[in-house]
């Protein structure tokens, strides 16, 4: 009986919670190579992809040997869908690369140009005609790892202006504020540049 109640948890608890944690691993180690492929991350990327096929291969190897257990397909179904949600909360986090920030403002513009620029970022404006009137339009390159602080800027000084993000495979001769540390580009030593 003992021998049973063993078998059990080990077939309907353990290999379970093995094939989702596999799962959750090799999903989240996709993600981020993912990233870092669209980065230009040329090392980096093909090792992260060699672990993500190795823990895949653990785990359907599990589920090719028992397929009457259902609930391995639970695990590797769950395992899969939370490995994206912590993929992309970690490549939130890392903040790599640069974005380009594009700001509308229906009112001149130049106080937040002015405090962006004493923030150290690199500004450019320019005047434009917009659908109903007349419109500023700036533009600043900056580091993912600076958009809640700049966010916060264009917020305290134009509440109401339009902005847009587009993410940067790679930038060059930039300016950018010296109290950041550099992220992204720079300061992995296995990147190699263009």
């Amino acid at each position: 009986m003992d021998f049973l109640y063993e078998g059990f948890w080990f077939t309907w608890v353990f290999i379970p919670l093995l094939i989702f944690l596999a799962r959750v691993s090799d999903v989240t180690i996709g993600t981020l190579r993912i990233v870092f492929v669209s980065k230009g991350f040329k090392i980096l990327a093909p090792i992260l992809g060699f672990f993500e096929v190795f823990i895949w291969l653990l785990a359907m190897s599990k589920i090719i040997q028992n397929l009457d257990y259902w609930m391995y397909y639970i695990a590797y179904s769950a395992g899969f869908a939370v490995g994206n949600y912590v993929g992309l909360i970690i490549e939130e986090r890392l903040a790599l690369g640069f974005v380009n920030l594009r700001i509308i403002t229906h009112e001149q513009g130049d106080a937040l140009i002015k405090r962006l620029a004493n923030e150290g970022f690199g500004v450019t404006a320019t005047d434009a005609m917009g659908t109903r009137s007349r419109v500023n339009i700036i533009y600043c390159v900056i580091k993912r790892s600076d958009y809640k602080l700049v966010a916060n800027i264009i917020k305290e000084y134009n509440p109401r202006a339009f902005y847009t993000i587009e993410d940067i495979r790679f930038a060059s001769q930039g300016v950018f504020p010296t109290r950041s540390i550099m992220r992204g580009y720079g300061s992995f030593p296995w990147r190699k540049g263009k």
